[in-house]
């Protein structure tokens, strides 16, 4: 009755028709973009259904829109609703998509559709929430990410009255301070935060770090939920992701999933191509004129270290060489761009977990059942 009672105070004129107070919730906060939250929401959705628990998912807000069928959703949400089978349309998931011309149109007419924005994600929320034991709550970004549109993370919390967990990157002193900023929103929103989980913490490090950040963290009276430790397969991107970031064309496309490692520049003299094949999951950027390295990875075998080559600067090398590492398997692409800047563009690309990523699936829900305490999460609640 209170939860209710502080709901209907805080949005006016939305319990015209009574929302779902019932069913436990958690809402899944970052410090910021890329700290784990989705990484998160995975390893926690596949550990409560493990426990035996009917789980729902919802991401009030999409960013990162793509299509499912006539439906704009959150990548986000396509991800989870192709992992588990949650019996959910794929539109209550993902109830609110902001396209280019959204804060605009908000901003011209915000007491229309201010109101409009909290009703579809509450009426979403029901949705996704009917049946279910808990529903987690994936936002988007930092605390306040969202505000200037009337529906920051912290006020989508309070408007599902939800509780929240905040994920940092790993450390002390940083992510503390960045949990701090993001506990004040919460906290002013009428937020309780329940717990923080500290992600991609070096392995060596995550006794050190459970120990002094969680000291940190009870000052601010936030208890430590889990400490995960970094995991390199996570932050590897697939050839599909590079070459979708990178806009390069397939010339050969191999079937099964090729993981990039290492990103190199075919600068090397041809004699010394062993260089290239040192570490397995290589991927060569380099201009299809330097023909005689490309005949060095066809004679070293470069099918078994080589993720991939990519020509650069608009070059081809000629229909024999391409022919030749076709047959060898190597997957080859083409753009237009010079090397360094396709190189730099892959080593800034944001690596997501992405539904043919089948080889992280395992890591993630592994990782996040032995690392979180979901025991003391579901308690808190």
């Amino acid at each position: 009755m209170a939860l209710r009672k502080r709901f209907a105070e805080n949005v006016p004129g939305l319990l015209s028709r009574p929302m779902n107070l019932d069913t436990r919730r958690i809402f899944v906060a970052a410090t910021r973009m890329n700290d784990g939250k989705t990484t998160t929401c995975l390893g926690l959705t596949a550990a409560l259904q493990a426990m035996g628990l009917h789980v729902g998912y919802i991401k009030p807000i999409a960013q990162r829109v793509v299509m499912s069928g006539d439906d704009q959703v959150d990548e986000d949400t396509l991800l989870i609703d192709g992992l588990f089978d949650l019996d959910i349309p794929i539109a209550a998931m993902s109830p609110v998509a902001i396209g280019p011309d959204f804060t605009k149109q908000y901003l011209e007419n915000p007491e229309e559709i201010g109101p409009q924005l909290k009703d579809r994600i509450c009426r979403a929320f029901d949705r996704s929430a009917y049946g279910k034991d808990i529903v987690v709550v994936e936002g988007s970004g930092h605390a306040g990410v969202g505000s200037v549109f009337g529906a920051s993370n912290a006020d989508n919390a309070r408007v599902l009255g939800s509780k929240a967990i905040i994920v940092a990157a790993g450390g002390i002193g940083k992510p503390i301070d960045e949990i701090a900023l993001n506990k004040a929103l919460f906290d002013k929103a009428g937020v309780e935060v329940v717990g923080a989980i500290l992600n991609k913490v070096l392995p060596d490090k995550i006794d050190f770090i459970r120990d002094f950040a969680g000291r940190g963290l009870r000052k601010l009276g936030v208890p430590l939920l889990g400490v995960v430790p970094l995991q390199e397969t996570l932050v590897y991107p697939n050839l599909d992701q590079v070459a979708d970031e990178t806009k390069a064309r397939w010339i050969h496309q191999p079937d099964g999933l090729r993981r990039v490692r290492r990103v190199v520049i075919g600068a090397m003299s041809a004699r010394r191509h062993a260089e290239y094949l040192r570490v397995p999951g290589t991927l060569v950027i380099v201009p299809g004129d330097r023909e005689d390295l490309l005949e060095a990875f066809i004679l070293g075998d470069g099918a078994k270290s080589l993720s991939g080559v990519i020509f650069s600067n608009g070059l081809l090398p000629n229909d024999d060489i391409v022919r030749r590492l076709t047959e060898a398997g190597i997957p080859l692409a083409a753009v237009e761009a010079e090397s360094f800047a396709v190189t730099a563009r892959i080593n800034n690309m944001s690596v997501k977990t992405m539904r043919q990523d089948a080889d992280k699936i395992p890591i993630i829900e592994k990782m996040i059942s032995e690392s979180v305490d979901i025991a003391g999460l579901l308690r808190s609640l």
